[in-house]
């Protein structure tokens, strides 16, 4: 039968669950077993898709077109396996679930309650990618900490989980904080004590204690940590800062938080992990040849969580190419056409990223003006391949007033449009074009360069498109359509011969990117910058 191990935190968030998660589960993955990880959030949104991005960071969206935690983006990262619909679960979604249930009359007349109703659709929930009989093992993360009000019910649903599954077929893994207080020059454990207590407050005692810190942790305190959090010695596993976040899966293979794993889930151990193009990965990352400066314009850069997909990106296409890539964040209502040799002028590429809204929409269409017409290499991204596209009409086909209808809706020039089956939706929360579409690609340009195939699928998530009334006009002057929808025409790739890298996507790129899969776009952008670096030089 699969295994369960269930994930959670205590005395504050952002100690990096989503990471331990990943880590273990690619651990578990190289000894040859087969293993998902799902995230169940505790807030009422029924998907973070209508979170402003500096509520929750970036939304990802699978290949099912699920609209997600960012936690998935570094499951797939990972595991280089895609996640669905049924990895990611909110309160909100557990609740409309069982609303629905009683307005169908499915609970026969009863009160409807959080135990056991509510706890009953978590379990449910959590245990639908075991049920499908493709996974060994399930990992569950919880979000939040533990003794938030919001997290009350998965807590109560992990403890009758672990019950009903029996032992060895469930454990706990809890992730806390041993703070170091540099003027007593010592690390506390008093906090992890207390998580733990609270946990057991809930009926639940953790199996394994994996321990954030900044310093080394002793044997003494470990023993400490044991004794009074009733777990054994080497249940408690040290998961010391990392400078990469990629670092963190060897650092849990030499704490052997796998094998301890797999003893308390009464696993055969199978074979070491086979770590070795992990390895290969991490030395091509820590040990660049070459370095490049690549700016990254968008409205929501004071919160870098809110491109994580993209940052991670440049970070698989960085270590492909072997270049250190330095990110530098731009506000996109700080350029205008006075200053973007300024804000511009030393980069060695450009990348305008994806967004709603009209905030911020003309300083990116004045930075796609400079990187154009300086042959600069310039990546767009979803809206970032629509103000190429504004910026091109106005600047190049003369069309002044070239614009997008979700900023101007009655412009003369709409080269950029709702799509028709849009223009008829009313609610917001998933409802846009969301997840896996086919594109087919042309030979000989720079996106075929990049993909070496025809036929492609990238993940969406849009309501406007190019405008293709415009399509002939733009390709005569250089813009071409080198990517199109074989069933909708809708064209997904544009690009400019003659400049060295001047390629958009309607799609998100960023969110196929793996450690094992770079994304060939971001891998040819990078090389592309690095070119134009080393002709900056000379």
């Amino acid at each position: 039968m699969t295994k369960y191990i269930f994930v959670t935190g205590g005395v504050t968030s952002s100690l990096g669950k989503g990471i331990i998660s990943a880590s273990l589960a690619k651990l578990l993955q190289a000894r040859g077993y087969r293993v998902t990880i799902q995230k169940f959030d505790p807030y009422i949104n029924i998907d973070p898709g209508t979170l402003n991005p500096y509520e929750h960071g970036e939304c990802y969206v699978t290949e099912d077109g699920a609209e997600t935690d960012l936690d998935l983006g570094h499951y797939e990262r990972f595991l280089n396996v895609p996640t669905s619909q049924a990895n990611n679960i909110t309160t909100g979604r557990i609740y409309q679930n069982v609303i629905n249930k009683e307005r169908q009359g499915e609970y026969l007349g009863k009160t409807v309650q959080v135990v056991p109703h509510i706890t009953d659709e978590i379990k449910r929930n959590m245990r639908i990618l075991g049920e499908t009989g493709d996974y060994d093992i399930v990992i569950t993360e919880l979000g939040g900490t533990v003794g938030d009000i919001e997290s009350l019910p998965f807590i109560e649903a992990v403890r009758q989980f672990k019950w009903e599954a029996g032992a060895n077929n469930a454990i706990v893994i809890h992730l806390t904080l041993i703070p170091y207080l540099a003027a007593a020059g010592e690390l506390k454990t008093k906090p992890t004590q207390h998580s733990v207590k609270a946990l057991l407050e809930y009926g639940i005692q953790p199996d394994i204690l994996v321990c954030r810190t900044e310093q080394h942790i002793n044997m003494d305190i470990r023993k400490k940590i044991a004794l009074f959090c009733n777990v054994n010695v080497n249940a408690v596993i040290e998961s010391i800062d990392a400078s990469s976040i990629y670092s963190v899966p060897l650092l849990m293979m030499k704490e052997q938080l796998d094998k301890i794993v797999l003893s308390k889930l009464k696993l055969a151990q199978k074979n070491e992990p086979d770590m070795e193009s992990w390895k290969d990965f991490l030395g091509r990352l820590k040990n660049p040849t070459s370095e490049v400066r690549i700016g990254l314009v968008g409205k929501y850069v004071e919160l870098p969580d809110a491109y994580k997909s993209i940052i991670e990106a440049f970070i698989h296409a960085g270590a492909k190419n072997e270049c250190k890539v330095r990110v530098e964040y731009i506000p996109s209502e700080e350029v205008n056409s006075e200053n973007t040799k300024e804000k511009l002028g030393h980069l060695d590429g450009v990348l305008v990223a994806p967004g709603f809204g009209s905030r911020g929409i003309e300083g990116k269409i004045d930075a796609i003006r400079y990187v154009r017409e300086n042959n600069v290499p310039f990546f767009g991204i979803c809206l970032g391949m629509q103000c190429a596209v504004v910026e091109f009409g106005r600047n190049v086909l003369g069309l002044k007033t070239a614009n997008t209808t979700e900023i101007d809706e009655l412009t003369v020039d709409p080269v950029i449009n709702m799509m028709e089956d849009q223009k008829t939706v009313t609610t917001k929360g998933g409802t846009m074009r969301l997840g896996s579409y086919p594109c087919d690609v042309k030979k000989g340009t720079k996106a075929f360069a990049a993909y070496g195939k025809q036929h492609i699928n990238e993940r969406h998530r849009h309501r406007y498109e190019f405008n293709s009334a415009y399509l002939s006009q733009y390709e005569e002057a250089g813009m071409i359509a080198s990517g199109t929808n074989p069933d909708s025409h809708l064209v997904e790739i544009i690009e400019l011969k003659n400049h060295p890298f001047f390629v958009g996507g309607q799609f998100h790129p960023e969110l196929k990117s793996t450690v094992a899969n770079p994304h060939p776009l971001f891998v040819k952008f990078v090389a592309a910058a690095m070119e134009y670096a080393k002709k900056k030089t000379n």
